[in-house]
């Protein structure tokens, strides 16, 4: 079983002007490509060649001698997860269920929104910021590198990617501006 690059639910530059065409083609065409690619070099001829992606990841969690295949799994994940928490139609607040589990969880929208992008702003290097539920219950959370929360078994329901490759050709080091064009024009709720 190879591990396939998913296609893009949208156009490359579908995302314009929050988001350019050049890097799209740089952040999936080359940074996603190649940890699919170099996954499937990993796992050929292992136990892993024919597990789906998310066992991959769970199985090779916390495992130093795993570590690249973890690497390369949950950077695969995660970007695929990335595209999809993004939509051309997308921003603003969540409506119906979701926004009143966030008005639960956190109090409001407002609080959730400075909850999250706090964490995005926050993960020292390279990383993301998660919306997850665990146990019934939203939090946000950050992790470092390729860590993912499906590892921790929580239900990711919106990631953004603060890796510099996923901004800085549009938005420098103005991280802060790229978290903000996501939650108000990209963001979209499952």
């Amino acid at each position: 079983m190879t591990i396939e690059l998913e296609q893009l639910p949208y156009e490359m530059d579908a995302l314009e002007p929050y988001i350019s065409a050049t890097t799209m083609e740089f952040h999936y065409g080359k940074h996603h490509r190649t940890y699919v690619e170099n996954l499937n070099k990993l796992i050929k001829g292992t136990e892993f060649e024919n597990m789906p992606l998310e066992k991959i990841i769970q199985a090779t969690q916390g495992k130093p001698e795993y570590t690249a295949i973890f690497n390369n799994a949950a950077q695969a994940w995660n970007h695929s997860f990335f595209w999809h928490s993004m939509s051309p139609n997308g921003g603003g607040q969540p409506k119906g269920e979701l926004l009143k589990k966030i008005e639960r969880d956190f109090g409001s929208y407002e609080q959730f929104r400075a909850d999250f992008k706090n964490a995005a702003l926050g993960q020292f290097g390279s990383g993301w910021a998660w919306l997850v539920e665990e146990d019934g219950k939203l939090k946000v959370m950050k992790t470092a590198n390729a860590a993912t929360p499906i590892a921790e078994k929580l239900k990711p329901l919106i990631a953004i990617d603060v890796w510099e490759h996923a901004y800085y050709l549009d938005y420098q080091n103005r991280r802060g501006d790229f978290i903000e064009a996501f939650l108000d024009h990209l963001v979209k709720w499952k």
